[in-house]
């Protein structure tokens, strides 16, 4: 990132160094992004509209393979923060939060690798894809 006065970026609190310090700060902008001293754009959009945007950065993340590693870099940062702004929105529609939903992420990410972290491990490419999809099918019928 190009050295910015840390003032002129009202939604830094600390300038960032590590992974965890850049995420914070891509949270800490698509949230200050919706408030008045934001952009109107941004607050006007919902979470819905938001969640389509971030199909079509995906969308684009992908073709992105076949271009550089810096198209590839900046595709994927633009998916994640219209991801971000997509549970900013949310969160101000009272919807959910952002720690829900990555403990949420988490949590399934956990289940959903029993093949992993359970007793039975795969050994096999197939069999990981195996587990994964006897859980999800499993979860399937229970949410019915």
């Amino acid at each position: 990132m190009p050295e910015e006065p840390m003032e002129s970026l009202p939604h830094i609190r600390k300038k960032p160094h590590t992974e965890q310090d850049w995420f914070q700060a891509l949270i800490d902008l698509a949230r200050y992004l919706r408030t008045p001293d934001g952009c109107p754009w941004d607050r006007e959009q919902s979470a819905a509209k938001f969640a389509g945007f971030a199909r079509d950065e995906a969308a684009e993340l992908v073709d992105a393979f076949n271009e550089t590693d810096d198209d590839i870099a900046e595709e994927l940062g633009d998916t994640l923060f219209t991801l971000l702004a997509t549970a900013a929105a949310a969160e101000e529609e009272g919807r959910l939060t952002l720690a829900r939903v990555l403990a949420a992420a988490h949590e399934k990410m956990i289940r959903r690798h029993e093949h992993v972290f359970g007793e039975t491990k795969a050994a096999t490419p197939e069999e990981a894809m195996a587990a994964w999809n006897r859980i999800k099918a499993e979860e399937k019928r229970q949410r019915r």
